[in-house]
Formats: C-alpha cells, sequence, structure tokens
C-alpha cells in the first residue's frame, strides 16, 4: 500500500500518522497538514480501495485488516514510533492500532469516533445505503454533505460544495469497496478493548454533529485510561474542514502535550 511521509521538518522530529473516514482519501486532511508539518513528520494516505490504493477489497474485510495494512506500510518506510490523527472510521482504525500495536503507538486522537455505532449513526448510515441502492453513487455523493456540515456552512460554500460532488463521482471508491469498508465499520466494537489502550488519547467532537452524536465521545473518553476530551461547540462531523482554525489550534495543544519536549519546536 502507498503512503506518503513528508520530510522531518528537523531532526527526531515526531511522526504523525493522519486517517480519514469512510471517504478514506488523504486529502481530507489538506487544512491540517500545513499546521502539523512545521512540527511533525507527517503521514497520510488513501485507505485501500480508494484514491492511489484503488483495487477490490476482499470478502470479509475488516477493521483489522485496515489497521494492519497501515501498520505494514508505515514498517516498509521505516517508520516505527508515531502518533496517529484518526476521523471516524479513521480513530477507529488507530483504536484497532494502538491494541495492536502498543510498542509503535505513542499517542492518539480521536475526533468524533465512538465505541460502537450509535443507533442514530447506523440508522444514518441504512439511509445513505438506500440512497446508493436507488440512485448510485450519484445519490450517494449527493446526499454526503447533509452528512458532514452543518447547513449554515453548507450555504456559505455552495461553489465549493458543488465542486466536491464532482470529484466525489468522478474518484467514487466503487460500491462494493464502499459496502464493504461500511461493514467493517459497523462491526468494530471496542466496548470491551478500551481499557486496554495504554498511549494517552485526545478525544476531539463537535456539539452539532448530525452522523455521530457527540455522546458517543462521551463514552470513549470515559471507557479510555488515559485521555482527555474537548468539545466543539460547531462544525459538524467534519469539523475540522468547517472550522479549521479552532480545529487545528486543539490539535496542536492537544498533540503537544500527547508528545512532551515537542510542543514549542516550531
Amino acid at each position: 500500500m502507498k503512503i506518503s511521509v513528508s520530510p522531518p521538518p528537523y531532526p527526531g522530529a515526531p511522526v504523525v500518522v493522519l486517517i480519514a473516514g469512510l471517504g478514506g482519501s488523504a486529502s481530507y486532511w489538506l487544512a491540517q497538514s500545513a499546521a502539523l508539518e512545521q512540527r511533525y513528520q507527517l503521514v497520510c494516505y488513501d485507505q485501500r480501495g480508494t484514491g492511489q490504493n484503488a483495487g477490490a477489497l476482499p470478502a470479509g474485510y475488516t477493521l483489522r485488516h485496515m489497521a494492519g495494512e497501515l501498520t505494514q506500510a508505515l514498517n516498509e518506510a521505516g517508520l516505527t514510533r508515531y502518533a496517529v490523527v484518526g476521523h471516524a472510521l479513521g480513530a477507529l482504525v488507530g483504536l484497532q492500532m494502538a491494541l495492536d500495536r502498543p510498542d509503535a503507538v505513542r499517542a492518539l486522537v480521536c475526533v468524533n469516533g465512538w465505541l460502537s455505532l450509535h443507533p442514530h449513526t447506523r440508522r444514518c448510515f441504512q439511509v445513505r445505503e438506500r440512497l446508493l441502492d436507488a440512485g448510485g453513487p450519484a445519490a450517494w455523493v449527493e446526499a454526503q454533505p447533509l452528512f458532514l456540515y452543518p447547513a449554515s456552512w453548507m450555504a456559505a460554500n455552495a461553489p465549493r460544495l458543488e465542486a466536491e460532488e464532482t470529484l466525489g463521482l468522478v474518484h467514487f471508491q466503487g460500491r462494493e469497496n464502499l459496502l464493504r469498508r461500511l461493514a467493517a465499520l459497523k462491526e468494530a466494537d471496542f466496548s470491551l478493548l478500551a481499557a486496554r489502550i495504554r498511549c494517552p488519547v485526545q478525544v476531539i467532537c463537535a456539539a452539532d454533529d448530525l452522523l455521530v452524536p457527540a455522546c458517543c465521545s462521551d463514552a470513549l473518553h470515559a471507557a479510555l485510561p488515559d485521555s482527555r476530551k474537548t468539545v466543539m461547540t460547531q462544525g459538524g462531523h467534519a469539523c475540522n474542514v468547517t472550522e479549521p482554525e479552532t480545529f487545528n489550534a486543539l490539535l496542536l495543544s492537544g498533540l503537544g502535550s500527547l508528545l512532551p519536549g515537542h510542543e514549542a519546536v516550531l
């Protein structure tokens, strides 16, 4: 699997791995990369079955496959210690990596993540799957912003949304890949496993997230032995995209405390 590794900004800079959600694209983190690359060596990647790592996914594809593929790619790149920042599905991959490779994952940031799928989130995905069945990729892509962004942000960014829809159709990951990745997301359950995660964790959520209620982050925070939680008052599910300045400040502060000794390096 291909990953993109930036040059370290200084010798010994901590490595930070950025993992997107169900969309799977490395470009999801564009608004964070400029803020992070002065302090950290960044790893971004398109998840298997998407973008630069396109190809049919096998039946029975699971979260452990996702975590294992990324860990192998990092090892092949010579990266054996890193912090992980994951959004939604990406947060779940980070949790799995922290369980499977506690020696490798120094710290974890979970953005709008969860322990197990909330009934509301499950309902949202059921509706989206029906849209995919009835209207194909176009219906899935057109509906996606409703679950990602606040209404006011969507109204103020209509041209951007139109461009995103065009790109979303051009780079659509394929129905079978999408459903297999979605099935892996639905089946993941850390309710009985979170207590085993020993690395420090920063939990970030948005109070107005339509797809993943903020109570999911409350439960995640409560289940983790070493975690801290911050609730953004607005931003929706994709709060790092809609409120990048607020989110980036939280992320930089959080990584600085999770990776002590590097918070003042510029």
